[in-house]
Order: structure tokens, then sequence, then C-alpha cells
């Protein structure tokens, strides 16, 4: 277990947040994690951060879902147990596949949903009965918090986050695992 520094700016406003961001990435300093009480429009992108592919796997899961829903109504009401509802030829899937069509889209939002919602949480490493891991607990009402890595220049950083409108910076230890 190696132990590192890391300076915490604090800052109340989120505007002055953003800016201060875009001059830690332009001093070429590593930001190690932003916390913010809400979500700031852009925070990510000025921070570097590479857009999400969650879509992606939204996409794949919607998919997923109407496979799962296709084969299951082929089983159920064509293969395992055909029945007469109304008159429909029961044959076929494709016979009956537009009755099918509610059906198939809620097996796709549903699959969809939940499987995002799972993958976002795995992503994250949300689990069960985790700790919380923001350093300041005024981060969750109302202030802001960026996390910035310490070389060897602990005096120059402060003051050039001080410089950037924070609050409040402090230099702390933390525990890397």
């Amino acid at each position: 277990m190696s132990s590192n520094k890391v300076i915490h700016a604090i800052y109340n406003d989120d505007d002055v947040l953003m800016d201060a961001v875009h001059k830690t990435r332009a001093a070429h300093h590593h930001i190690e994690e932003v916390f913010t009480p809400f979500p700031v429009h852009g925070l990510d992108k000025a921070m570097g951060i590479a857009p999400t592919r969650l879509a992606i796997c939204a996409f794949i899961y919607g998919c997923i879902g109407l496979t799962v829903a296709t084969t299951m109504m082929n089983y159920i009401m064509i293969q395992d147990w055909p029945q007469d509802i109304g008159g429909k030829p029961s044959f076929a899937y494709y016979q009956n596949m537009p009755a099918f069509v509610p059906i198939m889209f809620e097996m796709t939002v549903f699959f969809a949903a939940h499987l995002m919602v799972i993958t976002f949480y795995m992503r994250s490493r949300l689990w069960p009965f985790k700790q919380a891991e923001n350093p300041d607990v005024r981060t969750t009402d109302d202030h802001f918090l960026m996390e910035v890595s310490v070389k060897d220049n602990e005096e120059e950083l402060v003051k050039f986050f001080k410089s950037t409108g924070a609050v409040e910076v402090k230099v702390v230890e933390i525990d890397k695992h």
C-alpha cells in the first residue's frame, strides 16, 4: 500500500469550477476526480473524459430483448401450445407476428432498461452497502471539489488553485490500494 498526496481545491460556484478545470488542464496538471452536488453540463469534456459507450450497450441489450421475445413467443404460442385465439392461425410465427409486436416492443425496452441499470452500477462500481467515496461532505450540498495529484510541486499547486478562485485548498495524504 503506497500513499500519495493530492490537492483538494474546493469551489462554491460551478462556473468558477469549469474555468478552474480548463486552467488546470491547460497547465497540464492531472485531475484525479471532480465531486459535484449536481451534474455540471460539459464537465466531462472539460476534464478530457472520453465519450461514453453506454448507448452501444443499450442497443445490444435491446437486440437481446427482441431476440428473447421472438424466441419465447415462437416457442410458447406456435410450437409448445398452439391455440386458436380469435381465428388467428397458429401454424407459423410470421402469420401471428403483427399480434406479437407489442410484446416484442415491451421486451426490447425491458431488457434495455434493466440491463443498462446493471451495467451502469457495475461500471460505476456502485455495489450494495458500499461506503461513500466523496472526500468532503459539502460536495453533496453546495460545494464542488477538484482532486489533483501532487508530484513535487505542492506549494506551486496551492498558489495555482487559489488563483483559480478556490475558496479552500487542502493538501491531503490518501492511501491508494
